[in-house]
């Protein structure tokens, strides 16, 4: 048996911040914002519900109009949308949390119908995703081929990822997690499968990985490297990802280049327990090697696999999905040996409460 100190339960010191304990709630899409991306009340309650986690990283929120796919998530790029945010994060800290923002631009992973009408669909190439998206307006939709990113798109891209992490600040959040994982416009740069582009921002690892590169860099400078982490999927299957044979090659030449603006964290997604390629061991180590500061795996833990990874020094902290979804208490849970509420797959991203607020506590 590995003898160790470190416990699931215990404080941890993320950059300038102290965690309660080392149980992270993943990012969850939940759709329960209007249809302007701004959020609701009923969000500061679901958030407020599970502050009992060492760190929450919200769902996905759209960094801009066109960052805006899915129907019903929330935005960070408007004033009304700030203001309708300190609710939440205050909710958190005032139970103790700690909470970051996650900033999802979709990319090509969207639909014209869940969006602005001034919106529009981009992507690194004009390559559209295969299959269909739902939409409250007019129910499932094929996937429109994307616009091709020009050079003024590009640099408007990176300039919404800053000003939606300085918008994050401003409305109190602890940081933000650039989301480059699960398909998104950040991986959408990353991978040649949606990448097909042969000027500087495509064709080499070189010129592929310089889009996040850059994304990370200005949004450090923006808000400090401590305040930013970011989220990784290599061998992801979702938004029509795929493996290809210099993989593991671009994360290791990205992940120097994230080090160096001072992140604090890298996240990297593993849902092999939901059908998800498995992201090889071998490869989780080097990468926990790679990097210099917090490093954890959300997705298909449980609390002996979770406290075995931080035992055998894999992560920092273990990042846990559908189980916080339906136990707000997961962490009083967990350290009483209680049981777990199923979470309902048929509310997760339906408007209302139920589903969202109501999963019963512990009685115990």
């Amino acid at each position: 048996m590995t003898n160790t100190t470190k416990t699931l339960f215990e404080p941890y010191r993320m950059g300038a911040i102290t965690l309660a304990n080392r149980l992270v709630m993943n990012p969850m899409t939940r759709s329960r914002a209007d249809a302007t991306g701004t959020p609701q009340d009923l969000m500061a309650e679901y958030y407020g519900q599970r502050a009992t986690a060492g760190l929450i990283v919200s769902e996905g929120i759209a960094p801009s109009a066109n960052g805006k796919g899915y129907a019903r998530i929330p935005g960070l790029w408007s004033d009304a949308q700030v203001q309708a945010w300190k609710p939440v994060v205050n909710a958190v800290h005032a139970k103790g949390g700690k909470i970051f923002a996650q900033l999802m631009h979709t990319g090509r992973v969207s639909h014209a119908a869940n969006m602005a009408a001034d919106a529009k669909i981009v992507a690194p190439s004009a390559l559209a995703l295969a299959g269909q998206m739902y939409t409250d307006a007019q129910g499932m939709q094929d996937h429109p081929v994307p616009q091709a990113m020009t050079e003024a798109d590009i640099a408007q891209a990176k300039a919404e990822f800053v000003q939606a992490a300085r918008n994050a600040i401003a409305a109190g959040f602890d940081g933000v997690e650039l989301h480059a994982a699960n398909g998104y416009l950040l991986e959408q740069f990353l991978s040649p499968t949606t990448n097909q582009r042969t000027d500087t921002w495509g064709g080499s690892v070189e010129n592929r990985i310089r889009f996040v590169a850059e994304v990370a860099r200005e949004t450090a400078a923006a808000i400090g490297g401590d305040r930013v982490g970011i989220r990784i999927s290599p061998y992801g299957a979702n938004g029509g990802m795929s493996a290809y044979p210099e993989l593991e090659e671009t994360y290791f030449k990205l992940l120097p280049l994230l080090a160096e603006t001072g992140l604090v964290y890298v996240h990297v997604a593993d849902h092999v327990a939901m059908g998800a390629p498995a992201v090889p061991a071998a490869f989780k180590q080097a990468l926990r090697k790679a990097w210099p500061r917090t490093f954890f795996i959300g997705g298909s833990f449980d609390q002996a696999s979770g406290q075995q990874a931080v035992n055998d020094g894999l992560v920092d902290l273990v990042g846990i999905g559908r189980a916080f979804l339906a136990n707000p208490d997961l962490v009083q849970r967990l350290q009483k040996g209680l049981p777990l509420n199923a979470p309902d797959m048929g509310s997760f991203f339906t408007p209302g409460a139920m589903g969202y607020t109501d999963y019963p506590l512990a009685t115990a």
